[in-house]
């Protein structure tokens, strides 16, 4: 059986720049649709499932944003922690993209 492991993260240290860090941020988004297929896809799956548990309806731009606000919450223990920087860039493209699809 092969595993399909994500590939590891490239994030410098600080001083880093808004290109820099949306460009690391882009590449992530790209390694994991190689990965683990189109975001939406995903996204969709975890509102099914978020809704089942929740007994709610939730969609994939809520699971997004709360995703998002997951990474916030840790960036208030390390604000300086750049990969939840990192995937806060790569989750609002995401959540374009969910937006941009319905």
């Amino acid at each position: 059986m092969t595993s399909r492991r994500a590939p590891s993260r490239r994030v410098q240290e600080f001083p880093i720049t808004a290109e820099k860090l949306l460009a690391e941020a882009a590449a992530v988004v790209r390694d994991r649709r190689h990965t683990y297929g189109q975001p939406l896809d995903l996204f969709e799956r975890v509102a099914v499932r978020w809704s089942q548990v929740l007994g709610t309806k939730v969609t994939p731009a809520q699971v997004i944003v709360c995703l998002v606000d997951l990474k916030v919450a840790r960036l208030s223990h390390d604000p300086r922690h750049l990969d939840s920087i990192t995937d806060i860039a790569g989750y609002a493209g995401c959540l374009a993209e969910a937006l941009s699809d319905g």
